[in-house]
């Protein structure tokens, strides 16, 4: 059997692809009354259908978009509120055993710069993190391990969380890895990550059989798929997943995201904690990567994103450095609860400059500093928040208290009690003086007195000396 069509066959099980297509071409007629039916839904906070999501992707109708967009913007405010997490990707190795073709990690580019860091050189991009002011790293790596294997991204855990600076050290450690058995990913959770990344990169078999030459494990597309369900086994009910926008048509590609979610939701009684959303960017020695074969415009970009809150609204939304502060600002309001700053995508990137070579060009070229007095300016309130993964709120749990809005009561002090460490730790003097303000402005949206109250004692004993307050 050819392998695309036994791919497409497997992933049937998740990714019913017909009815994606049948979804995509019913909605292509839908009129502008069915439309706003289904932008009233979306208020209530329950989510889409994915007959109904393929409406708003097939919209074409100017005004008809910008209500989606204004609703996005009323679900994201009224479940996230105003917080905005931030956190940073460490690449530690770009090993690769894969061939994908539009990332320059691949096995067979032979003009990149390729390294994989040691303990101690973990360590030393760790420590600049924390100068930084980050508490959230992400762990990223090609899929070839050296030495023996995941121990190496366990023993990298491990000098994380034990690397300090002064007040500051990560509290979270999330991980992009290959796929793993059960058994490994109970290490992985042993370990004590808090999410666990994979994105399928395409659901769209023959694209992805297209992308992924049969040159190491990547190359099996059902093995990737099922992926997320091992790591539900293995005990990590922290998941996160995206698609790599510009190999297949973006509606496809949201639809089949749903139906993965949709998957997983009726097999373990939860679905991802987070969705990216990353467009391809230039990546060196890769012409796919300059010249995606379904390019997505700005338009349809920040249409993704506000879909995506209105079907799935109580899921984290993430946005890279892959794309340009500007576009970046926009989507804030759209739908992204989660965003990377300062980010380098090469090993040794935070230490050592441009001595490797990174996945892909980044758009966003900031430091961390001029992203958080950014994201203040526009009236956001940056967040390093790990509560909920040191209390337990996670998976099923997390969401019992996100759904009836209970969990406001926690992310809103916290955001706050995490920034105003940052202003006390590693602001520039503008950054905080704009930071205080803000931290002012929005302890009054607290919901509660009385947690308004023990809110401003823990910013007073943070002033005194005091770190690691949270609810």
């Amino acid at each position: 059997m050819n392998i695309a069509v036994k791919h497409k066959e497997e992933s049937s099980v998740f990714i019913d692809e017909s009815a994606i297509y049948r979804d995509l071409a019913a909605a292509s007629e839908a009129k502008a009354t069915r439309t706003r039916d289904i932008i009233a839904k979306a208020r209530e906070l329950k989510g889409l259908e994915p007959n109904e999501t393929a409406v708003l992707l097939q919209c074409q109708d100017p005004e008809l978009i910008e209500e989606i967009f204004h609703t996005a913007r009323e679900v994201k405010e009224a479940i996230y509120g105003k917080r905005l997490v931030l956190f940073a990707p460490l690449y530690i190795s770009n090993l690769c055993r894969n061939d994908c073709l539009y990332c320059a990690f691949r096995v067979s580019n032979k003009k990149i710069s390729r390294k994989a860091l040691n303990q101690d050189e973990i360590a030393d991009e760790v420590r600049q993190l924390v100068s930084t002011g980050q508490k959230r790293i992400l762990v990223v790596s090609g899929e070839a391990y050296p030495g023996s294997g995941i121990e190496y991204i366990l023993r990298t855990i491990e000098t994380i969380y034990k690397t300090r600076v002064g007040n500051g050290e990560i509290r979270r450690v999330n991980v992009n890895m290959a796929p793993l058995s059960v058994e490994e990913f109970r290490n992985l959770k042993a370990a004590k990550i808090g999410t666990y990344q994979l994105f399928q990169e395409t659901y769209h078999p023959e694209t992805y059989f297209k992308m992924h030459p049969p040159v190491g494990p990547k190359a099996d597309y059902t093995w990737r798929l099922t992926a997320i369900g091992r790591a539900f086994e293995g005990g990590i009910d922290d998941v996160g997943i995206g698609v790599l926008f510009g190999l297949y048509d973006y509606r496809y590609e949201v639809l089949a995201l749903l139906h993965h979610i949709r998957c997983l939701e009726s097999a373990y009684g939860v679905g991802p904690h987070t969705i990216s959303v990353p467009r391809i960017e230039p990546a060196e020695g890769s012409d796919i990567a300059t010249n995606p074969p379904y390019p997505v415009s700005d338009e349809n970009f920040k249409k993704i994103v506000a879909v995506l809150r209105l079907t799935v609204p109580y899921t984290g939304m993430i946005m890279s450095t892959r794309e340009t502060a500007q576009m970046r600002a926009e989507t804030f309001a759209l739908g992204v609860s989660q965003i990377s700053a300062g980010s380098r995508t090469n090993p040794g990137g935070y230490t050592a400059g441009k001595d490797t070579t990174a996945q892909f060009q980044l758009g966003d070229h900031r430091t961390i500093d001029e992203v958080i007095h950014d994201v203040v300016r526009l009236g956001y309130v940056p967040s390093f928040c790990t509560a909920c993964y040191r209390k337990g709120r996670t998976g099923g749990d997390f969401m019992e208290l996100a759904k009836p809005g209970l969990i406001k009561r926690f992310c809103l002090p916290n955001a706050i009690l995490t920034f105003k460490e940052y202003l006390e730790d590693y602001a520039s003097p503008a950054t905080r003086e704009a930071g205080m303000t803000a931290i002012k402005e929005n302890l009054t949206d607290i919901p509660s007195e009385d947690r308004r109250i023990e809110t401003e004692d823990r910013l007073t004993m943070i002033e005194q000396g005091k770190r690691d307050l949270y609810f």
